[in-house]
């Protein structure tokens, strides 16, 4: 970790369920994190990426649910045109 860094960080103090720990703990011994503040910023950036994934899932079902027999037309012709490519699509890019 730069000095950069560690001026930016903010110092907390707080108390963890044993298994919350235990999960902190269990990203430093498998080398993806070097200490507890770098495990709990590993650990929320996998769930914001989580929370991500579930909102845009919740959209996405909110904009077929509702979309015209125009619309899913449109979308069927893109889909019959991407599953042909064949890179095909990267959704995690």
């Amino acid at each position: 970790m730069s000095s950069n860094s560690r001026l930016s960080r903010q110092k907390i103090s707080t108390t963890v369920a044993p298994r919350t720990l235990e999960y902190l703990e269990g990203l430093i011994a498998g080398g993806e994190a070097q200490n507890l503040a770098e495990a709990l910023d590993r650990a929320i950036e996998r769930l914001v990426v989580h929370e991500n994934r579930e909102r845009l899932a919740t959209a996405t079902e909110v904009y077929f649910e509702n979309m015209s027999d125009t619309e899913a037309a449109e979308e069927r012709r893109l889909e019959a045109a991407l599953s042909q490519s064949p890179e095909g699509a990267d959704l995690d890019q």
